[in-house]
């Protein structure tokens, strides 16, 4: 299928590896010019070097926090006129609630809340007056499914899920849409645990690690970051105008709901 956004530009934040990559593979592959971040200088030139042999679309690179002021300004700079944003950030540690302090839950809700709003903010009022824009949240199937340990995620993203609803039908109208990807199980980083970067995960190791991840997904499988992009890039599609305001569990059926 056509996408239609070939020759748009987006911006993808925490781009250099996992979801964020994904994503940034199939917008590419839709033929869009990328701005791809992360906070790994190395990850983030490998990442653009493998967009622009495989796609050969124009990409720029922009390292470091996205969560950090000075790097939301550089990622404005590299793309002024965005056509796409796709919010994404890593999320505090497993940790008990008990644990936290106000300085790791304000750090917590300005990664996953305050940094993609202050995003919104500064692309949505040019995405409305050229009459394009797709915005995707990267967030949690832990909206839908409360994770103890994950609370202070759970709650930042759950906070940007409401903040946003009400903005998204502000701007439809003009062809500007907001919507949010909550994965489940997918094979990242995130999944295999702590570990040393650059390290290769033994075969049979990570075989038995995933099936048992995986036993109570339907899908009885974990998810590809590959298989989230091409969703992520229909839902920045000219074919996904008339849906906004929405959640969708990215995570082989694992949340169990009719509605």
């Amino acid at each position: 299928m056509d996408l239609g956004i070939r020759g748009k530009k987006a911006i993808v934040c925490a781009s250099s590896k996992g979801l964020g990559k994904g994503c940034a593979m199939a917008l590419a592959e839709a033929g869009c010019d990328i701005v791809v971040n992360g906070r790994n200088a190395e990850l983030v030139a490998k990442t653009a070097a493998e967009l622009r042999e495989r796609h050969g679309v124009t990409v720029t690179e922009v390292v470091g926090d996205v969560s950090k002021p000075e790097v939301q300004k550089a990622l404005l700079a590299a793309c002024p006129e965005p056509d796409i944003l796709v919010n994404n950030n890593g999320g505090p540690p497993l940790r008990d609630f008990r644990e936290l302090d106000r300085a790791k839950i304000l750090e917590g809700v300005t990664q996953n809340m305050v940094t993609p709003i202050e995003l919104v903010q500064a692309v949505l009022d040019g995405m409305a007056k050229r009459g394009f824009g797709r915005i995707v949240n990267i967030t949690s199937l832990s909206v839908y499914v409360p994770i103890p340990g994950l609370d202070l995620s759970s709650g930042a993203r759950a906070g940007l899920t409401s903040f946003l609803a009400g903005v998204a039908r502000t701007v439809i109208d003009r062809n500007v849409t907001i919507n949010s990807l909550l994965p489940g199980k997918l094979d990242t980083d995130r999944l295999r645990g702590p570990h040393e970067a650059g390290t290769v995960e033994d075969p049979a190791a990570a075989a038995a690690r995933k099936t048992r991840i995986s036993a109570d997904v339907p899908a009885k499988r974990l998810g590809t970051p590959e298989e989230f992009g091409q969703i992520c890039a229909f839902l920045c599609s000219v074919h996904a105008g008339y849906l906004t305001g929405q959640n969708i569990p990215v995570d082989g059926g694992l949340y169990v709901s009719a509605f």
